[in-house]
This record gives C-alpha cells, structure tokens and sequence, in this order.
C-alpha cells in the first residue's frame, strides 16, 4: 500500500512518515475495512473504510493501472459496506481543483462546504 500511496501524482503526502503501516493494519478490522486490487498477484489499487466516522479513509490506484475502472470497483465495495453498517452518508475528502475531485463529481458525490485546500465529498444512501 506505501508504495502505491507513494507513486501517486495528486494528493501527494507532504510527509511520507504521518501514515504509517500500523495505520493500514488497523483500519483492516479495527478501524475499518481495506479491499485491494489485484493484477498478476500484485495489489496495484486499493481503498479503506472508517467504520468510525463513516468515511472513505483511503482510495489509491498505482498510476500504471490508471482508467481501468479499479478505483471506481474499490470505492463502491468501500461505500456499499459502510451503507450496509447503517450510515446514511459516507464522506471523503481530496484536494480541490484535481482530477480525483472530478472522479467523484462523475460517481454522483457532492462536495460539501470546506475551510482548506481540500474538498469534502458526500454520497447519501440511496
């Protein structure tokens, strides 16, 4: 997962080291839930839920695997299984202005009202 976090070209990590592998492991089942993406046995895509808050902790596609519908998959699988935990909306939050903002505007998630950089998206159960 780092590496694939790593290799992105937007939304990239100021500081590498404020996500670490423990991170990843907790939000596995005591935080959440991670779903991966698999070519030729190499995870090239992945994405975890915060069972907590309801929100889409983290949607991340190795840019060689790019416009294969992978990232899109993931975060339905993320979102459907936070609807079926009983929320009513899950969040996520990207940088504003970036091609991961117009990615979720053409799933159907609205942008709600923010106070930084980033953009805050909701999709509502159906």
């Amino acid at each position: 997962m780092t590496r694939i976090r790593l290799a992105v070209t937007e939304n990239v990590l100021r500081d590498p080291t404020r996500i670490t592998p423990q991170m990843y492991a907790d939000f596995l089942e005591k935080d959440g839930r991670g779903w991966v993406a698999l070519v030729d046995d190499e995870i090239v895509a992945f994405s975890y839920a915060n069972k907590i808050d309801g929100s889409i902790w983290a949607l991340f596609v190795d840019p060689r695997f790019e416009g294969q519908g992978l990232g899109k998959e993931l975060l339905a699988r993320a979102s459907g299984w936070l609807f079926s935990l009983g929320f009513r909306r899950v969040t996520l939050s990207t940088g504003a202005r970036t091609r991961a903002a117009q990615f979720y505007t053409r799933l159907g998630w609205r942008p709600a009202p923010s106070s930084n950089d980033d953009v805050i998206f909701v999709l509502n159960a159906s």
